[in-house]
C-alpha cells in the first residue's frame, strides 16, 4: 500500500487548466482516468487526509504509485480524451458499463453489391445500417418477415446466393416472392439497392409517406379496374401496419429521442436505455456497473453517454436524449454530442407529459434489472470482495490477491500436450489476457514435468520484461500494462502495439504484470513442481496453490495436508470456477489442435502449395478424387499453378493413398462418394471456442 504523499506532485506543478490526469500503480499499469476542468483543483482533492476521503477513493490513491496529467484546451476535448483512455487502458477504478446480454440488431448491409437483411450481434461495421437493439432476435424476425411482402430484399447468406446464381435457381423466398431474387437476375443490382434503401427508410420511422403513397397507388389500381393488383397494394399496407402495431406509439409528436434511466445502490448502478424513433419504442438495453469510484448519478450518465455514443455519428445520435440527472457542467457533454451528430442535440430532465411519463417506466426497468442482477451470485462486488478475503485468509496472504492466474494441462494420451493460462481480476474473468502453450521441452505425458516448464516459461518472460525494462538497475517499476504479447509478438489485444509505446504508455506488454496467486489444477505434486519453478527463478513474492478435483481440496507448497475450505466457502467457490475456466480453455485448445491435425490432406505434403493455391484447387475441381484424376495440364488451368507446381501436386496424389471407400453395411454395396475438401481451414489455427474475441487466447 503506497503512500500518497510519496508521489503528490507539487502544487505549483499542476497547470490551472482543462486536462485528462492518469493515476498509475506499482507496475506502470493506469488504475484511473479522470478529467478536470482545473487540473490543479481536482488532484488537490485526491491529496488530503486520508480520513476525509470515500472510501474507493482512499482505496485508489493508496494503491497508485504515481500521477501524470495531460492539459488540453477546451473540456470537450478532455471528454474526448478521457473515453479514448478508458476504452484504451481499461482502468479497473473507473466505471465500465457491461453489457447484461448481447443484443441483436436487424442489419442492412449496405457495404455489399446485394444488401442483404440479417440479425446481428457484437461490433458494429462500417458500411452496415443498424436498427435496434432489440431484446430478442425472434422479434426481429417477425418483423421482416411481414415486411419482405412489401420490400423483397435478399436475406439469404453469401453460400446460399452464390449457390442460387451457380445453377439459376432462386430459393423457396424467390418463389414465395418474398425476395426480388437477384441471385438470377431477376432485377437489377440498381433496383435492389433502392428497395433496400426504402427497407433502411421504413425502419428508420418515415412510414407515412410510404403509406400514403401505396394508398394512393391502390386507388388507382381500383379506378382503372386492375383489382388483383389493388388487392395486393392492400394486402401490402396491411402487413405495415401489422409490423407497425409492434412498436406501440409511446410519444404522438414523431419524436426521435433515447431516454437513459439510472437505479443505483451503494456498490452498483444499473443503466437502461430507450430507443425512440417516429414516437415508437425501436429498441431496448440495458448496462450493469460495479462503482469503484465515488460517483454522482450525473457522473454516472455521462459515462453512459461517452459508452453509447462515443462510436457514433450522424442519426445514430437522436436530436433529444432524456436523463434523469444532468452531467456537471452539462455544456461540454452536449457540445461533444452536437458534435458526434453533426447537428444541435438537446440533452435534458423531462419534467412534463408523456416524456415524464416514458421515463418512469424506463426508470422501472433499471431498477429491476439491478434488482435482477443482484441475484446472480457470481458478479456480485460483496461476494467477490468476501471470496478474495477469505483465499487470503486460508493461505496466509498479506492481502487479497486482487490478480489471480490459473493453469491447467491438457493433452489426449500424451499426445497434443497443451497448457493453458486463465486470469482472473477482482474476480472476474479476463479473457483478454487468456494465453495458450504448447508442451515443447520433451514429448510424452507428464503432468507435472509439464506443469514446470509452462510456469518456468511464463515467469521467465516476466523477469525478461522487468529487467529489460530497467526495475532492476534504477528501482524505477516499468514493467506496466497487461500480458498483451508474447515474446515472439503474438498478440492477445486488439492491435500490434510497438514496444516504445508499451514502455513509455502502459500500454498491454507481454508479461509484465505479475499475479498475486497462482493457482494450478492439481494437487500436490503439481503445486510443488509451480513453486520449484518459481523457486529456480528466484520469485519469491507470489503465491501458489493446487485445488485437486477429487475432494477440492486446496494444496500450498511444503505442507503435507490440504488446506479443507467449507463448502459454502465463497472463496471455494471462486477457486473453483477460475479451475473449470482454466480446465475449459485447456482442453478445447487441445481438441481443436486434434481435430486439425485429423484434417490433414495430401496436399499438405506437397512443397511450396501455401493455403491460398491449395483452396484455388479445391475450388477449381471440386474435391481431391477429382484433382487426383486431372492431368498436368489440367492441374495448370488453375490460376497461380505452374508446369512445375502441377507436376509435384499429381506426383504427389499419386502416392497418397485415396481413403478407403465407405460401405453400407445392410447391403454390402460401395458408396462411391466424393472425397471430402481435407486442406484444413486457411485462415490458421482457430482460436479457442467460447472466447468472445478472435484475438483473445493467443497460443505462446
Amino acid at each position: 500500500m503506497a503512500d500518497p504523499s510519496s508521489y503528490r506532485p507539487r502544487p505549483g506543478d499542476v497547470p490551472d487548466s482543462p486536462g485528462v490526469y492518469r493515476f498509475r500503480d506499482e507496475h506502470r499499469r493506469v488504475i484511473y482516468v479522470g478529467k478536470a476542468k482545473s487540473l490543479r483543483q481536482r488532484l488537490a482533492n485526491y491529496f488530503q487526509d486520508l480520513a476525509n476521503l470515500h472510501p474507493r477513493t482512499r482505496t485508489m490513491v493508496t494503491t497508485a504509485a504515481s500521477v501524470e496529467w495531460t492539459v488540453v484546451s477546451t473540456e470537450v476535448e478532455a471528454l474526448q480524451l478521457e473515453y479514448s483512455w478508458i476504452k484504451e487502458y481499461d482502468p479497473r477504478f473507473n466505471v465500465k458499463y457491461r453489457d447484461d446480454k448481447s443484443y441483436p440488431y436487424l442489419a442492412v448491409t449496405l457495404n455489399e453489391q446485394f444488401p442483404r437483411v440479417q440479425v446481428m450481434r457484437g461490433h458494429k461495421k462500417k458500411g452496415v445500417r443498424y436498427f435496434g437493439p432489440y431484446a430478442h432476435a425472434w422479434a426481429i424476425r417477425d418483423t421482416v418477415d411481414l415486411l419482405l411482402r412489401v420490400f423483397p430484399v435478399r436475406t439469404c447468406s453469401a453460400g446460399v446466393f452464390k449457390n442460387a446464381a451457380r445453377t439459376g435457381r432462386p430459393c423457396l423466398l424467390g418463389y414465395i416472392d418474398k425476395c426480388s431474387a437477384p441471385c438470377v437476375g431477376r432485377i437489377t443490382p440498381e433496383d435492389h439497392r433502392e428497395l433496400a434503401e426504402e427497407f433502411c427508410d421504413f425502419m428508420a420511422g418515415r412510414t407515412g409517406t410510404y403509406l400514403r403513397r401505396l394508398e394512393k397507388q391502390m386507388m388507382e389500381a381500383a379506378e382503372e379496374m386492375e383489382y388483383e393488383r389493388a388487392a395486393r397494394l392492400r394486402d401490402d399496407i396491411g402487413a405495415l401496419k401489422k409490423a407497425m402495431e409492434k412498436n406501440a406509439v409511446v410519444l404522438a409528436d414523431a419524436t426521435d429521442a433515447d431516454l437513459i434511466a439510472v437505479a443505483e445502490d451503494e456498490l452498483e448502478a444499473a443503466v437502461q436505455i430507450f430507443h425512440v424513433r417516429g414516437g415508437r419504442v425501436r429498441g431496448q438495453r440495458g448496462w450493469v456497473t460495479d462503482k469503484v469510484e465515488d460517483v454522482t448519478t450525473g457522473a454516472l450518465v455521462e459515462h453512459a453517454l461517452q459508452q453509447l455514443y462515443g462510436e457514433e455519428s450522424g442519426d445514430a445520435v437522436p436530436k433529444e436524449v432524456l436523463v434523469p440527472a444532468l452531467p456537471e457542467p452539462v455544456e461540454p457533454v452536449q457540445e461533444w454530442l452536437t458534435g458526434r451528430r453533426g447537428a444541435n442535440v438537446s440533452l435534458r430532465i423531462p419534467q412534463r407529459g408523456d416524456k415524464k411519463a416514458l421515463m418512469e417506466t424506463v426508470q422501472r426497468n433499471a431498477q429491476q434489472s439491478l434488482a435482477l442482477h443482484k441475484t446472480r451470485r457470481a458478479s456480485d462486488l460483496t461476494t467477490r470482495s468476501r471470496a478474495l478475503e477469505e483465499i487470503a485468509e486460508a493461505l496466509g496472504l498479506d492481502s487479497a490477491p486482487l490478480r489471480i492466474e490459473c493453469y491447467d494441462i491438457s493433452h489426449l494420451q500424451g499426445d497434443d500436450v497443451v497448457a493453458s493460462m486463465v486470469v482472473f481480476e477482482d474476480g472476474l474473468q479476463r479473457k483478454g489476457e487468456y494465453r495458450r502453450f504448447q508442451i515443447k521441452g520433451f514429448a510424452g505425458q507428464d503432468d507435472v514435468r509439464s506443469m514446470h516448464e509452462v510456469i518456468s516459461r511464463r515467469f521467465r518472460r516476466y523477469l525478461a520484461e522487468k529487467e529489460r525494462t530497467g526495475e532492476w538497475a534504477d528501482g524505477i517499476d516499468g514493467a506496466g500494462g497487461t500480458d498483451g504479447a508474447d515474446t515472439d509478438g503474438t498478440l492477445a489485444g486488439p492491435e500490434v502495439i510497438t514496444d516504445s509505446l508499451k514502455d513509455d504508455d502502459g500500454r498491454p506488454r507481454k508479461f509484465a504484470y505479475p499475479p498475486q496467486l497462482v493457482v494450478v489444477d492439481g494437487g500436490q505434486p503439481q503445486v510443488a513442481a509451480a513453486q520449484r519453478a518459481l523457486d529456480e527463478l528466484g520469485i519469491d513474492d507470489i503465491a501458489v496453490c493446487g485445488l485437486a478435483k477429487r475432494l477440492e481440496e486446496v494444496w500450498v507448497p511444503g505442507e503435507d495436508d490440504p488446506v479443507v475450505l467449507p463448502r459454502t466457502s465463497e472463496g471455494l467457490y471462486l477457486l473453483q470456477r477460475v479451475r473449470d475456466e482454466a480446465h475449459r480453455f485447456a482442453i478445447t485448445y487441445q481438441r481443436t489442435k486434434r481435430a486439425k491435425r485429423f484434417r490433414a490432406g495430401p496436399l499438405d505434403d506437397v512443397p511450396g502449395l501455401g493455403e491460398t493455391r491449395k483452396q484455388a484447387l479445391i475450388k477449381h475441381f471440386g474435391s481431391v478424387k477429382k484433382l487426383r484424376s486431372a492431368t498436368i495440364e489440367q492441374i495448370q488451368e488453375v490460376p497461380g499453378i505452374g508446369r512445375k507446381t502441377a507436376e509435384t501436386i499429381a506426383v504427389a496424389l499419386a502416392q497418397a493413398a485415396p481413403a478407403a471407400p465407405a460401405v453400407n453395411t445392410a447391403t454390402g454395396e460401395i458408396i462411391e462418394d466424393e472425397e471430402p475438401d481435407t486442406t484444413g481451414d486457411s485462415s490458421g489455427e482457430p482460436v479457442t471456442a467460447g472466447v468472445p474475441d478472435e484475438r483473445r487466447g493467443q497460443e505462446t
